[in-house]
């Protein structure tokens, strides 16, 4: 297949649309970053540009006593009937562009490409990551990747990603942790259950735990960060006349960004305590990401919250934010579009959203 021609001057609400037009789910990125690479290097003037796999980079070095760097990712979850775009008005919702990406997240990718292109002398050094595989495993994601094996690209001032935040600033992000609650038990037929040791039934008292828990909320740097723990999956059972001698409880805590993630085990092993002090469940971690700090003092930051009229929120859930603030740097998302419509078949995006993050980002970027 030829490689789209990519406007990257055009109207950023056009380039949303050639970009969702242009199929990229995980794994398939290879013509999506065909297309920006060949744009980038036609469209813009001092730029020393790079490409590893999939993943497309850019950056200037222009002596700027600061730099800032745009990150976003131009894979996509399987398109569900929605490519290529189309865009809707009525007095519902106004101008919208509908299609796969347009909120997750190819419009907040346009509005960087765009800026890339048109910003004559911007008041920064830029750098440019566009990446694949952000949607599936953490093993294949590959700003994970550039941070492994290119680490000179991710030095910068701040981090702007392009994840969806209706337009606002989403500062940081929550750090996640999932716990297996295991227990084990003596397998014995139903009709003679004494003999048994009931395994499904060992999980009762984390389950009540888990019923009378009071999530904390924290504030850092303005940001107000609401944890949760909660269960997700519990597992158990042999057959209808069989005491189950294995069960388990899958708990998922999500913890404000001033925990690390060994502080928010040992606040999960304190919930529980009483089940494992006495040995009726083994805790075992099967999944752990660390949160990331707002870091809105930074002067970069905070002349970005300025530009954004001091519009900013807590991030709730994780994002690759984390990746930055694990360097050091400070990072927020930023990006068109209403995060709850990512993934669905009728994603969407406002028309004017897209323009408004432009606009907010361009003003940042130029002061």
């Amino acid at each position: 297949m030829s490689v789209p021609d990519l406007n990257l001057r055009a109207d950023p609400v056009e380039l949303t649309a050639a970009l969702v037009d242009m199929p990229s789910v995980s794994h398939d990125e290879s013509l999506i970053a065909d297309a920006i690479e060949a744009a980038l290097r036609a469209q813009t003037r001092g730029f020393e540009i790079s490409r590893f796999g999939n993943r497309v980079l850019a950056r200037t070095h222009r002596g700027k006593p600061t730099r800032v760097i745009l990150a976003g990712h131009t894979d996509t979850v399987p398109i569900a009937d929605n490519v290529p775009s189309w865009r809707t008005d009525s007095p519902e919702e106004g101008d919208v562009l509908h299609g796969c990406g347009t909120v997750d997240m190819k419009s907040g990718l346009a509005v960087f490409l765009h800026l890339i292109a048109t910003l004559d002398d911007p008041a920064h050094d830029l750098t440019l990551i566009a990446y694949d595989c952000e949607e599936i495993a953490a093993e294949h994601n590959g700003l994970g990747f550039i941070e492994r094996e290119k680490p000179e690209w991710l030095a910068g001032d701040v981090a702007v990603l392009g994840e969806p935040t209706g337009g606002l600033i989403e500062a940081g992000c929550q750090g996640t942790l999932r716990v297996r609650l295991s227990a084990k038990g003596v397998r014995a037929h139903s009709a003679r259950a004494w003999m048994g040791e009931n395994a499904i039934h060992k999980l009762g008292q984390a389950l009540v735990a888990l019923e009378g828990y009071t999530p904390r909320r924290v504030d850092i740097d303005g940001c107000e960060y609401r944890e949760g723990l909660s269960a997700v999956a519990v597992n158990g059972g042999v057959a209808g006349n069989v005491v189950p001698d294995d069960a388990y409880l899958d708990v998922n805590f999500r913890f404000a960004p001033d925990r690390t993630p060994e502080q928010a085990y040992e606040h999960v092993r304190e919930v529980f305590a009483e089940s494992l002090n006495d040995g009726a469940l083994v805790a075992e971690i099967t999944d752990s990401a660390p949160g990331a700090l707002p870091g809105l003092a930074h002067p970069a930051a905070a002349a970005l919250v300025e530009a954004a009229d001091g519009r900013f929120r807590a991030k709730y859930g994780w994002t690759d934010v984390a990746r930055f603030a694990s360097l050091g740097i400070p990072a927020v998302n930023l990006g068109p579009g209403d995060p709850s419509l990512a993934h669905r078949a009728d994603e969407r995006v406002p028309v004017a959203q897209i323009r408004e993050v432009t606009d907010l980002l361009r003003a940042y970027l130029s002061a």
